[in-house]
């Protein structure tokens, strides 16, 4: 039987290219929120999620930290770098210079916030659950609007191009994570991802996790806070990690980690993906 993989959709959207990305040989299951996905492989119904985590415009998809931090006990199992290429696209027959309302998800809506301010400065800008559901809004309208999507959507949707590559950075990329009830066995060029938190707030508390990481030679990728969801000033500290969870390094690095922390989540261990910025210029109308 197939791979049951659970994505963000409806079908189009650039979760959906990651999971084919992942396995094109996979059933296809679209869900409509980032927790509905993982609800879906914790009750069976899938066997793996695919989930946006980090774009290079942006930066963190905060419903998929959150997810991570407070809600699964999933593993991150992969991980994918998708480049992101963002089209305006109206219902056939719309002119550019019509366009007053402007639909897409939040993330791609950041991603070309540039080109937006400069080509539609008066436009009305609305969020949408994901850029398909703002292809089906906009669509649904009786006033002259648009939506940002992935090429895809103009093909499946019947709508046209009016500029694509309006991204604000050619070498826009999204990463994904493929998340499952088990994270992935060591292949020798592996991360690890972690969050912890301390009990109260004192001096030098993250110098020290840090130290104990740079004191075997294990090279953070990546570091950020998140609020805790709880007291105004309460962080949850992320990392990303080189190295799996099982090395004897990384192993002994996070026992210490753990005694100089209140909390210490793991989120799993994955391959490194390696990934290639492509050359050329962002797109205009």
């Amino acid at each position: 039987m197939p791979n049951k993989v659970a994505y963000l959709g409806p079908p189009g959207t650039f979760t959906e290219e990651a999971g084919i990305l992942h396995d094109s040989a996979a059933e296809f299951l679209p869900f409509s929120s980032v927790f509905a996905v993982a609800s879906a492989v914790e009750a069976g119904t899938a066997d793996e999620g695919v989930v946006a985590i980090e774009n290079s415009i942006e930066g963190s998809v905060n419903d998929t930290l959150d997810l991570l931090i407070h809600q699964s006990k999933l593993l991150i199992r992969k991980e994918l770098v998708l480049p992101i290429t963002l089209c305006l696209m109206a219902k056939p027959g719309t002119r550019k210079e019509q366009v007053n309302l402007i639909y897409s998800h939040p993330n791609p809506l950041g991603q070309s916030r540039k080109f937006i301010e400069r080509c539609f400065p008066k436009a009305e800008v609305v969020a949408a659950m994901s850029t398909i559901a703002a292809v089906e809004e906009m669509k649904g309208l009786d006033r002259p609007a648009a939506a940002i999507a992935p090429r895809r959507a103009a093909e499946l949707y019947e709508v046209d191009i009016l500029a694509q590559g309006i991204q604000d950075q050619a070498t826009n990329v999204t990463r994904f994570v493929v998340l499952a009830a088990e994270d992935h066995p060591p292949t020798g060029d592996d991360k690890t991802s972690i969050s912890f938190t301390f009990a109260e707030d004192k001096p030098a508390q993250l110098h020290g996790v840090i130290s104990a990481f740079a004191a075997r030679d294990i090279n953070l990728a990546k570091i950020e806070s998140r609020p805790a969801k709880g007291r105004l000033g309460e962080y949850v500290f992320l990392i990303d990690l080189q190295g799996h969870r099982l090395d004897r390094k990384v192993a002994e690095t996070l026992r210490e980690v753990a005694g100089k922390t209140s909390t210490l989540k793991v989120f799993g261990s994955y391959p490194r993906f390696r990934y290639q910025a492509p050359e050329g210029d962002g797109g205009k109308l």
